[in-house]
């Protein structure tokens, strides 16, 4: 066994996007799960990682990404999953948190091995960073119900693929072991 962290996927978001609307009820859903879970990494003393996209703003710095989040229609869905001060930041332009990130360095300094990717997209960032730390040899985890989805069918998919193809543990947030 070796180091967990746990990586909070693009939940500081401004949910102004086409497809928000379908996305919000299933956040709602999810969000109570999703504290639960950063909480309980905070009180183990689990890394907390938020990798999170910068809406094309590159003179943006992680202040300024949940400052435009908390000034949107959605503040109340962005308020309780907030960074507090032992969190990391990681910026992201695509979908995979790897992707042209320092992500992969900072959980070599960290001695991570294994990760627990919580959030959103299910079927797209989620399931993309999820491969791409299977590539990377680390160990994944996704709650099932600390993820949302846009897509109900295509994320009950993408859990299946992430199980089945990339050797994922897909459970509960209550079922999670850091």
């Amino acid at each position: 066994m070796g180091n967990s962290a746990l990586i909070v996927i693009d939940m500081i978001n401004t949910y102004d996007h086409p497809d928000a609307e379908l996305l919000v009820p299933s956040v709602r859903t999810a969000l109570p799960h999703l504290t639960r879970l950063i909480d309980r990494a905070r009180t183990e003393g689990v890394p907390v990682i938020y990798a999170n996209d910068n809406f094309g703003q590159w003179r943006s710095h992680h202040g300024e990404i949940i400052e435009k989040t908390l000034a949107g229609k959605n503040a109340e869905l962005v308020e309780p999953l907030l960074p507090d001060d032992d969190s990391l930041f990681v910026v992201k332009a695509r979908h995979s948190i790897f992707y042209e990130t320092p992500l992969s360095y900072l959980l070599a300094e960290l001695a991570v091995d294994h990760v627990v990717l919580c959030g959103q997209v299910t079927e797209q960032c989620v399931l993309y960073s999820a491969l791409d730390a299977h590539i990377r040899h680390l160990r994944v985890t996704v709650p099932k119900d600390a993820v949302a989805h846009i897509h109900g069918d295509l994320a009950e998919a993408a859990l299946r693929m992430m199980e089945r193809n990339m050797g994922a543990t897909v459970l509960d947030t209550d079922d999670v072991s850091f």
